[in-house]
């Protein structure tokens, strides 16, 4: 009997030294995307990377630089030009996320509509959620589709909702999805309250986001005008070699640089000026 007693404090003991001498696994460090990639995802192209992304710049501020260089003959213009190009993808990016943005938040009061209508003739929330990959607005179908799917194969509502969130990248929609998971973990007795007043703000503030956009148009179209023109006009004089080749020298270059950095920086000052205060994810 004291051996069993014996054997039996030994095993204890030897469980519980093993459970504090086994290495713990580290936690996984949940990496922060950069500017670059973060700007991706709000486009709707989290499947391209940033270094591919770089590598398109490069490609076409070369291409534009060796055109320019082969009609004008003026290395300083072409330099100049090309660096001014390597800009334009991040330019169309940077357009798809404000559309991409726009027309999200065009859509989202009628998704938060049809939750309030599924959640009130007594669907669950998930599968509330996973209805609007078929009665939902169009933009957004794509995501709550993946969304229905990854609920179907995990069950696992928390985790779904983040990675529609990552899916989506989209301020409204983070707030939206933050309101459903704390609805759901706290029992979702006032989902109906918030839902609708959720709809009406977003309302509202479409209803003023659009009209500030109207009378902003003016300014952002001006800004881009007033530093395009200039350099179309220099393009335009490329093919008049004796007034391009006075570029060809250092004072020349000197002008170049200094017009292209004005440029950029007054165009950059009129944006800043000029802009809305745009909404950050703060819960992502």
């Amino acid at each position: 009997m004291g051996a069993l007693v014996g054997l039996g404090f030994g095993l204890g003991a030897l469980l519980i030294w093993s459970a504090f001498a086994t290495p713990r696994a580290p936690r996984p460090e949940t990496r922060k995307a950069g500017r670059l990639e973060q700007m991706l995802g709000e486009a709707g192209m989290g499947g391209v990377a940033p270094r591919s992304m770089l590598l398109l710049c490069c490609a076409v501020g070369g291409i534009v630089c060796v055109v320019v260089l082969v009609v004008s003959r003026t290395a300083p213009l072409a330099v100049v030009v090309g660096g001014l190009a390597a800009y334009l993808p991040i330019a169309v990016v940077v357009g798809r996320v404000r559309r991409r943005r726009r027309e999200f938040a065009e859509v989202w009061p009628e998704a938060v509509d049809d939750l309030t209508s599924a959640v009130r003739a007594g669907m669950s929330l998930p599968d509330a959620v996973a209805a609007l990959a078929v009665r939902g607005p169009e933009p957004l179908r794509p995501a709550f589709e993946a969304f229905a799917l990854d609920y179907q194969v995990s069950g696992r509502f928390g985790d779904c909702l983040d990675r529609l969130k990552d899916r989506l990248a989209d301020p409204v929609g983070d707030r939206v999805i933050e309101g459903l998971r704390i609805a759901r973990e706290v029992g979702g007795g006032e989902l109906g309250r918030l839902l609708r007043n959720l709809s009406s703000y977003l309302r509202d503030d479409l209803r003023t986001r659009s009209e500030l956009e109207a009378r902003q148009s003016w300014t952002i179209n001006g800004a881009r005008l007033a530093v395009a023109a200039p350099w179309v006009v220099l393009l335009l004089m490329a093919f008049q070699t004796e007034v391009i080749t006075r570029y060809r020298s250092a004072t020349g270059a000197l002008v170049l640089v200094a017009g292209a950095a004005a440029c950029v920086f007054a165009y950059r000052l009129m944006m800043r000026i000029g802009r809305l205060p745009t909404e950050r994810r703060v819960l992502s």
